[in-house]
C-alpha cells in the first residue's frame, strides 16, 4: 500500500470524529438560532420536521463545502486527517455528498431500532453509542482499514503529514 494514502489509526479518528462534534455545537446553535428568529418560534417543538430538515441541510452544507474544497474540516485539519479519492486525489463534489449521506449510518440504524422498540432517554444514548461503536469497527474489517462508509462512497481517509497541512 502506498504510505502516502494509509488509513489514520483508528483511535485518531475517532478523537477527531468527538472534536467534530464540539465545532459542530456551535455550527448547530448559530444556525437553531437563525431558524428561531427566522420562524418567530419559541419553542423547540413547533416546526420540529422543518428545524430537523434545516439542520440536515446546515451539517450537510459544512462538510460536503470542507471535503469537496479542501478534503479536510477544521478538526480534520487538527488531527491531520483527509478524505480524499480513492487515488488520493481531491474529492469530487458528488462523492462528497453520496459521504454525507452514507456517514450518517453511524446513527441511523441505532436509532430505528431503538424507535421500534420505544426506547427513550438513556437506553436509547447506549443503543445510538454502541451502534456507532459497531460501525467503527467496520474499519477492522477492511484491509485498508477503512469504514464502511468511505468503502461504499468509493473515499478514503488518509494520514497527512504535518508539514503538509493545509494553511
Amino acid at each position: 500500500m502506498n504510505i502516502d494514502l494509509q488509513a489514520p489509526p483508528l483511535r485518531r479518528r475517532l478523537i477527531c470524529m468527538i472534536y467534530e462534534a464540539m465545532l459542530l455545537f456551535g455550527i448547530v446553535f448559530v444556525f437553531d438560532f437563525i431558524f428561531d428568529v427566522a420562524t418567530q418560534s419559541k419553542s423547540a417543538l413547533i416546526l420540529r420536521n422543518g428545524r430537523q430538515a434545516w439542520l440536515f441541510f446546515v451539517i450537510g452544507t459544512y462538510f460536503i463545502y470542507c471535503w469537496s474544497r479542501s478534503g479536510q474540516t477544521l478538526a480534520m485539519q487538527t488531527w491531520c486527517i483527509r478524505v480524499t479519492d480513492l487515488d488520493g486525489s481531491k474529492l469530487p463534489l458528488i462523492k462528497a455528498i453520496v459521504r454525507y449521506f452514507l456517514a450518517w449510518m453511524w446513527f441511523i440504524p441505532a436509532m430505528a431500532l431503538g424507535y421500534q422498540f420505544g426506547l427513550k432517554e438513556w437506553p436509547m444514548i447506549i443503543l445510538v453509542a454502541l451502534g456507532a461503536l459497531a460501525w467503527a469497527l467496520t474499519s477492522r474489517l477492511d484491509k485498508d482499514g477503512q469504514f464502511l462508509h468511505d468503502k461504499l462512497a468509493k473515499t478514503r481517509l488518509i494520514q497527512v503529514p504535518e508539514k503538509t497541512q493545509t494553511k
